[in-house]
């Protein structure tokens, strides 16, 4: 731990950034500093490991998200694999900053546990002020905290990568993180790793969003950003759009309501549209139209140009609900 002249110069710091208010404007560390001390009612004089939850309170986290874990498993542990022989672990957080998934070389694992990067211990920054997990919650973006960057002085030695990873409705629901406690890593390192935690969050996203839409086809549209994610599109047999990642629906302007309705593909990519494969049938056609119609029959058949009877008889033959 650091020694009490140390810790007395970072709170003198985190103090004095925060009172500057141009400062806080112009630094999201800072910013981040005044949230855990002014909003948050944090010291960053606070002493000892992060606290963390009864073991009951974790199984039922976990079971919360066991989807989730079995999906992120084989990124997880190819992340590990890389950045465990920088002597860093790697966690994985619930969207209340608890980590759920912890792993770290047996060798530093009791560094780890000492600092509190283990399962069950809470890192939001309502609890232990800036830091890669929290910081990456409240701003719902890749952040990289290095060292003296953290609001605690307990904290300063580590240096924390997370990224956030967003559910197939393009919901914040996990934080990827790495983290070291090397006082020899370099801020240009810890930005190399955090770009590389960013990629294994994107791949963890395209995972569940695959999972979660397995008998639909996954089409990647216009709109793919390294940063943040592809721009993946689920579409059903007749060619309606039934799913869009975060990243799909922020470029092409899709809302939820939108795409609970089963939106026509042709809707959304225009011409594109039309060299992907479909069935071409007539409940396709009567799908779309429904769909356009907002589900209204009458007015799905006028933009059919057939009568309401016909409609009907339509969507008979085809299995189509009428209620």
């Amino acid at each position: 731990m650091h020694s009490a002249n140390l810790t007395r110069s970072h709170a003198d710091l985190v103090e004095a950034a925060v009172r500057e208010s141009i400062a806080a404007a112009m630094s999201g560390v800072v910013a981040s500093w005044r949230r855990s001390m002014v909003y948050h009612g944090l010291d960053p004089n606070l002493r000892g490991p992060a606290k963390r939850v009864a073991e009951t309170d974790l199984r039922q986290a976990r079971d919360k998200y066991g989807a989730l874990l079995e999906i992120a498993g084989p990124s997880l542990e190819h992340l590990f694999r890389i950045a465990g022989q920088a002597g860093c672990c790697v966690v994985l957080t619930d969207d209340t900053g608890l980590i759920l998934d912890s792993r770290s070389n047996a060798g530093d694992r009791q560094s780890f546990e000492g600092w509190g990067l283990t399962e069950g211990a809470v890192w939001s920054e309502s609890a232990e002020g800036t830091n890669g997990i929290g910081t990456c919650l409240a701003e719902k973006r890749p952040v990289v905290i290095h060292q003296n960057q953290h609001f605690r002085a307990d904290n300063t030695a580590m240096s924390c990568m997370g990224a956030p990873i967003h559910d197939p409705q393009g919901q914040l629901i996990a934080v990827l993180d790495v983290s070291s406690c090397r006082n020899d890593m370099s801020t240009a390192f810890a930005q190399v790793l955090g770009a590389v935690v960013n990629d294994s969050a994107r791949t963890m996203e395209n995972d569940l969003f695959r999972a979660a839409f397995p008998k639909a086809r996954i089409l990647v549209a216009d709109g793919n950003n390294g940063r943040n994610g592809l721009s993946l599109l689920a579409v059903d047999e007749d060619d309606l759009v039934i799913g869009a990642t975060r990243q799909a629906r922020r470029f092409h302007g899709l809302t939820s309501e939108q795409i609970e309705r089963a939106l026509p593909l042709s809707d959304v990519l225009g011409d594109m549209a039309a060299g992907q494969p479909g069935s071409g049938a007539q409940k396709t056609e009567l799908r779309r139209a429904l769909s356009r119609s907002h589900g209204n029959i009458s007015a799905a058949a006028r933009y059919l140009g057939i009568s309401r009877a016909t409609m009907y008889r339509r969507m008979q033959r085809c299995g189509l609900a009428s209620n």
